[in-house]
């Protein structure tokens, strides 16, 4: 949070300063009053009006998804593939139009529907669930915008100053931000005493660049969505969403990313955090390179999360795939128990999987940068030729004799608990932990955000107490539990009993949720409640 109001104190005296200096660099009085004029026009009419046609345009896009939400209440039930969620012919139709509604609606509406499907305590599993499939369908911003603020970040005349090699065709565009790839030279580098590139003087970057106008059009959409949020705010019955409120944290979560130095020193915290782990790793940000609109890192050049989950079947081995598993649980435990710092976009998009050579103790990698550039090389080369059988052959061939190094990736969203959230999430961890589900829910009304707005109170706590009960009892008799399916169904009985949870400490849930639906792919066997126990343990983890 620090650093997100530094951030929005600079970026407010640097327009002050603008302005100032445009005033007083003229001596013509004329001049100076008709540049104040501007500005007052700019931001008392040129701003509120395209603000109201930006509603306009907001407003004929999702005016008639509003008119068409009745149909959710028709059709027969039916079960979404792959889940346990069942829900109406129509509602699942509306859903759909929904997704596309958001990602019609540009950045701000993607990142908004993006939020809301991992806020289950709010939202329905299969609008949830649905929203789970967005994606940005945004252009790629042209090459003379980012050609001109690659040499605006790195003080040279042309790129070829600075690049030895520069691809460019972004590698990816998202909502907000495209990544390009490109070596810096060395000769640029020996510039700057405070660049710390890759391990064997690997000078390959990965390079962030802000979509040009992103800013100014989110301002607009956020003051649209706070000015929605208070109208529905009024509306009998909804007053216990703190729609307003939670407007305000998704207005806090949109700005963060659009400053690019909070990410970098999200990377820089977390290499401090996982200096010491062979099997963890955060590229390495270039601080001295990187801005509000460009941010530059250490490129990673692995295999995706993605596509060894796509393979764990034909790998057929869980020995195998624990050695991917066992690190990136710890890690994750690591950063929400030890660190309170925690990753949180943990979907496999932003998990990379790259391979090590270790001495026999494990405490040192004694392969080259070269050499793990070419074994994932080799496996790449081999997905894009579609030989599937060599690339299951080689992937467990690379797993026997190699250590995986889990690498994440797209830092800019992070959640740490303050201490009153963090109180709370223990005292209701301990009481998950000795199964007294009653203590739980009451602990949930208690310390959730308006405990006044909560329905049936202690109906809510006998449920959570039944859900405990079943859980431990399931323990007993299968050795194992699901803490994500606890947390799901709790989110669940959340939405229904109008209790507010703190938005930092859903993002936790979610993360959990995430975690655990991952480590589960790799370890049907994977029991993160008790490795949570453990580790928290071992970490004094106590009330």
């Amino acid at each position: 949070m620090g650093l997100y109001v530094s951030s929005e104190n600079e970026l407010q005296e640097k327009l002050k300063s603008f302005r100032s200096a445009k005033i007083t660099e003229s001596r013509n009085k004329l001049i100076r009053y008709l540049r104040i004029f501007w500005f007052g026009f700019n931001d008392n009419i040129v701003e509120p009006v395209c603000t109201i046609l930006r509603f306009l345009e907001i407003s004929a896009i999702f005016l008639p998804l509003l008119l068409l939400y009745p149909i959710s209440w028709f059709g027969h039930k039916l079960k979404i593939t792959d889940t346990n969620i069942t829900e109406t012919r129509g509602s699942l139709i509306w859903c759909q139009l929904l997704r596309k509604a958001l990602e019609l609606a540009g950045p701000s509406f993607i990142k908004l529907g993006q939020w809301a499907g991992s806020r289950t305590d709010i939202f329905s599993h299969a609008l949830c669930h649905e929203l789970g499939k967005l994606h940005s369908n945004v252009t790629a911003h042209s090459l003379s915008f980012t050609l001109e603020k690659l040499s605006q970040a790195l003080k040279v005349d042309k790129i070829e100053d600075a690049f030895d090699e520069f691809n460019r065709t972004p590698i990816g565009v998202g909502s907000i931000a495209q990544v390009y790839v490109g070596e810096l030279s060395q000769k640029y580098i020996d510039k700057y005493d405070n660049i710390q590139i890759g391990k064997d003087g690997n000078r390959w970057c990965a390079i962030k660049i802000l979509h040009p106008n992103v800013r100014s059009q989110i301002r607009r959409d956020l003051k649209i969505m706070k000015f929605c949020a208070d109208a529905i705010n009024w509306i009998p019955t909804m007053e216990w969403l703190s729609l307003p409120s939670e407007v305000d944290q998704f207005s806090i979560l949109m700005n963060i990313q659009l400053d690019l130095r909070i990410e970098a020193l999200n990377l820089e915290r977390f290499n401090e955090n996982f200096k010491n782990s062979i099997q963890v790793k955060f590229p390495k940000p270039f601080l001295p390179l990187s801005n509000r609109d460009v941010m530059f890192e250490e490129h990673v050049y692995g295999l995706s999360m993605e596509k060894f989950l796509s393979t764990k079947k034909q790998i057929n081995d869980v020995e195998l795939c624990k050695k991917v598993s066992d690190p990136f649980v710890d890690a994750f435990l690591q950063m929400l128990i030890l660190d309170d710092f925690v990753h949180a976009d943990l979907h496999p998009g932003n998990v990379i999987i790259r391979f090590v050579k270790t001495n026999k103790y494990g405490t040192n990698i004694i392969s080259s940068e070269l050499e793990s550039y070419r074994i994932t090389h080799d496996l790449r080369k081999k997905i894009e030729e579609d030989q599937d059988q060599d690339f299951v052959g080689k992937l467990k061939s690379v797993l026997t004799n190699y250590t995986p190094q889990i690498c994440f990736i797209d830092t800019g969203i992070i959640t740490e608990l303050n201490e009153k959230n963090r109180i709370n999430f223990i005292a209701l961890f301990n009481a998950l932990a000795r199964f007294d589900g009653y203590r739980a829910g009451e602990l949930m009304i208690e310390r959730s955000r308006t405990p006044e707005t909560a329905i049936d109170k202690e109906v809510f706590a006998f449920k959570v107490e039944k859900l405990v009960d079943k859980v431990k009892q399931r323990t007993f008799t299968l050795g194992t539990v699901s803490i994500g399916d606890l947390l799901d169904q709790m989110l669940s009985m959340v939405r229904s009993h109008h209790v507010r949870m703190e938005s930092d400490f859903v993002s936790v849930v979610v993360a959990i949720l995430l975690l655990e639906g991952i480590g589960r792919q790799l370890d049907p066997n994977l029991d993160l409640f008790e490795r949570f126990v453990f580790y928290a343990w071992i970490n004094g983890f106590k009330e």
